[in-house]
């Protein structure tokens, strides 16, 4: 499928023919094509900026004074990447003198880590290179994943632009470097992708694999129950000739089922290889106890918490709610409704889930990137001057991030 193409007034317009050539041509271009220059040239904007931030990087926990661009890409939660693909999970958890769990491994989900062990067996090359490589390929084909899913509810100049966005969002510098988060993004994207189409048991692989790779199982369990709940009050909503009946529930009822089970079989292996009924929870606690202390996880509340630790009360639950009120604001607005019910209660599903279990700090931004499908919200103006500064926005706030984030300056308390 070709993208079309929105033309503004220009100072010298080309004769009438003229222009009808130019976009013969630009239409004989495959649209994949397109987009991978798009994801090429954002990836080279994006590595120049690391390549800055490298040069001027101190000696450091993770890395030696000014080094190398795959190094520099292999920091922070790289390292324990590095970890699981050259020894795996410790069998035995870490406790500090009060007998409590520290930061292990086992925060990681095995998905990532093995596919670049594996690699790294086959090819003998070195845990950096295989990592970010495998990151820059998965995120290449996230952004064409994310074309073909922003074409099923927007026009081609529209989703083109939305992706865009996606390319050279504030956190794609995940695309390339040593996170599951690019692996995670690529299997999300299709597994959208085929719940929009309806492919529910094409979709049971995808999300196994995706519950391995990123922790977002009970977030897409949640997202079909929605679904299935939107269907059975009005299936115009999602698209639905037909009323929902027990035979068309049982194919998306399985997805759930099984998404549901994947997003908790990750908590279960660890407590089966350590022992420690709840080793993933405690050892997902250990990342927070430098904020709040040791707290026992309760549903809902470590945004409380965490609202709290940053802006005191109540000023920090009175933010809270108007961010709540403002992101349900923004998806049931009437120019939301072009980007489709699926992917806003996505959207919805997703936030649902972090606001139960995720504790938000500096990584919260990285951690906000499963929600990118509603960039197709944002890309819907067509003004060039819009576009050209949204784009220039997003770069800028690029290398804010790798300020405040990724680049290491003595005592970092915001890891990304």
């Amino acid at each position: 499928m070709a993208d079309g193409l929105t033309t503004g007034a220009s100072p010298v317009a080309p004769p009438a023919r003229a222009t009808a050539r130019w976009r013969a041509r630009y239409r004989v271009v495959p649209w994949w094509v397109r987009i991978t220059v798009v994801y090429a040239l954002a990836r080279v904007v994006t590595g120049a900026m690391l390549a800055a931030f490298a040069s001027v990087q101190a000696a450091n926990s993770f890395t030696v004074q000014h080094p190398g661009l795959l190094s520099f890409s292999s920091i922070w939660d790289g390292a324990w990447y590095r970890v699981i693909a050259t020894s795996g999970y410790p069998s035995t958890l870490p406790v500090d003198t009060a007998g409590h769990v520290t930061e292990n491994a086992w925060a990681f989900m095995p998905a990532y880590p093995f596919l670049v062990r594996a690699l790294m067996a086959l090819t003998g090359a070195s845990f950096e290179l295989v990592a970010v490589s495998v990151s820059l390929l998965f995120g290449w084909g996230a952004a064409l994943v994310f074309r073909r899913l922003m074409g099923r509810f927007l026009d081609p100049a529209r989703a083109t632009f939305a992706t865009v966005l996606f390319c050279v969002a504030p956190v794609s510098v995940m695309f390339q470097v040593a996170y599951a988060e690019s692996m995670g993004m690529f299997l999300l994207l299709v597994a959208l992708l085929l719940f929009v189409d309806r492919r529910w048991w094409t979709m049971l692989p995808v999300v196994l694999l995706l519950g391995m790779t990123r922790p977002t199982g009970l977030a897409f369990a949640l997202l079909v129950l929605l679904f299935l709940g939107a269907w059975a009050v009005r299936p115009a909503w999602v698209r639905a000739s037909s009323p929902l009946t027990v035979r068309r529930a049982v194919p998306p009822a399985v997805v759930a089922v099984v998404s549901g089970l994947v997003g908790l079989a990750w908590p279960a292996i660890a407590w089966a290889a350590t022992g420690v009924p709840r080793a993933y929870t405690d050892t997902e606690l250990a990342w927070r106890s430098s904020y709040i202390g040791w707290k026992d996880l309760v549903p809902f509340a470590p945004w409380v918490q965490g609202f709290g630790w940053w802006f005191q009360q109540p000023a920090g639950a009175i933010l809270l709610a108007v961010v709540v009120v403002g992101f349900a604001a923004f998806v049931s607005m009437p120019a939301a409704r072009r980007i489709g019910l699926e992917l806003r209660l996505w959207g919805v599903a997703y936030l649902v889930y972090l606001l139960a279990v995720f504790f938000p700090q500096s990584s919260t931004w990285r951690i906000l990137l499963p929600i990118a499908p509603l960039l197709g919200i944002v890309a819907l103006p067509r003004s060039r001057v819009y576009r050209v500064l949204v784009v220039v926005v997003c770069l800028a706030l690029q290398w804010a991030w790798l300020y405040y984030c990724w680049w290491v300056d003595g005592y970092d308390w915001t890891p990304p």
